[in-house]
């Protein structure tokens, strides 16, 4: 997740125009998981996880943003203070309570701002007072920011032992590059591999990658042997670019898992808001009153639907994405009732003909402007 990322919306197993005028494509069956694999995917399907790509790392089939923790420059009304640390411990706990324990953080979220504390800080200090009262499993995930004075193979592993001694870990799970670099990539794509080699992550990954520069990245890596276990982009109901944009077929044919940030679009989805009670901060000048007026008949027949299973908008939409296969969905949870709102998103499915139907009223929603490195 970045500062910019905003809404936007997702496809399944069924024929999809784009809303660009391009032509058409038609979604493959999803392969979650590379060749070789098909057996340790289903060990983990049975115990409530999904394997990310073909890396042999197992998470939770929803995951938790935490772009949101110790952040002043975007959530939290421009301040931190022990109210909104103590939520957020909260979120933690109520995540792993409810089954949910892969959690998705950065360097730069929270990072040299005045007031403001690294996300990846504060995970670590969940994840170690957690521990002290049982023993819990926690997948995380972190990201390398492409910064334009960061050169080759060597900033990466800087960078990455750097999280390590935030999180006080020795290892992740999974290392991402946050974004594409304005020079530089293939040194980064040799840093991840060098990282995946020296066992400091158990996967690495991609974020905000167009199709042409996943496909460049996944073949850079495996001429390693390392395989590229994951894509990292903004995708939801109401904004579908991965769809449109071929990324989401590039990532079922690769068998590399796409990993849904801004997955319930900053809220916009979750009915809270409406065109007398737009969001506040960044997110009231994206979510407009003219926006949300025009959301009103998507979010009430997402209202209807979730009636009928006895389940709320955030959590059908949520389960919208899940429908799409090879898809983990990683809302942000900054407070322990939104964490155990995301849990009830599992354990039940859409039918096809909910999918397609809430796709197809989706279409009718202008999507709003996305994180523009998706398009370097």
């Amino acid at each position: 997740m970045m500062a910019l990322q905003v809404a936007g919306g997702a496809g399944c197993v069924l024929p999809l125009p784009s809303s660009l005028g391009r032509r058409r494509r038609a979604f493959r069956a999803p392969r979650a998981v590379a060749a070789g694999t098909a057996a340790a995917a289903t060990k983990e399907q049975e115990e409530g996880k999904v394997a990310l790509g073909g890396s042999g790392v197992a998470v939770s089939k929803l995951g938790i943003g935490a772009w949101s923790w110790g952040d002043t420059t975007y959530w939290n009304e421009f301040q931190w203070d022990d109210r909104k640390l103590k939520a957020a411990k909260g979120a933690f706990d109520a995540s792993i309570d409810s089954g949910i324990t892969f959690f998705d953080t950065a360097e730069v979220y929270g990072a040299g701002v005045s007031g403001a504390i690294n996300s990846e800080s504060l995970l670590g200090r969940f994840i170690k007072e957690r521990q002290q009262k049982e023993q819990v499993e926690v997948a995380i995930a972190t990201k390398f920011a492409a910064l334009p004075w960061r050169l080759g193979r060597g900033s990466v592993i800087s960078a990455l032992k750097a999280s390590l001694d935030r999180l006080g870990v020795s290892s992740v799970e999974l290392y991402q590059l946050h974004w594409p670099g304005i020079w530089g990539n293939e040194g980064y794509l040799d840093g991840l591999g060098d990282a995946y080699e020296q066992g400091l992550v158990k996967a690495v990954g991609v974020s905000n990658y167009s199709e042409k520069r996943l496909r460049d990245a996944y073949e850079r890596l495996k001429k390693r042997g390392v395989p590229l276990a994951s894509n990292q982009v903004n995708y939801s109901l109401i904004y579908r670019n991965p769809e449109d944009n071929g990324v989401k077929a590039a990532c079922d044919e690769l068998g590399v898992t796409l990993i849904a940030y801004s997955p319930i679009a900053q809220g916009a989805l979750t009915g809270k808001y409406t065109p007398d009670n737009p969001p506040k901060g960044p997110r009231g000048r994206i979510y407009t009153p003219e926006f949300l007026t025009k959301l009103q008949p998507l979010i009430s027949r997402i209202k209807e639907i979730g009636g009928n299973y006895g389940r709320t908008p955030t959590q059908v939409v949520l389960n919208w994405l899940v429908c799409q296969g090879n898809v983990v969905p990683i809302p942000g949870a900054r407070n322990a009732e939104q964490a155990r709102e995301f849990g009830g998103a599992l354990g039940w499915s859409l039918t096809a003909d909910e999918v397609e139907e809430l796709r197809s009223m989706a279409r009718e929603v202008k999507p709003v402007i996305g994180f523009p490195v998706e398009k370097l």
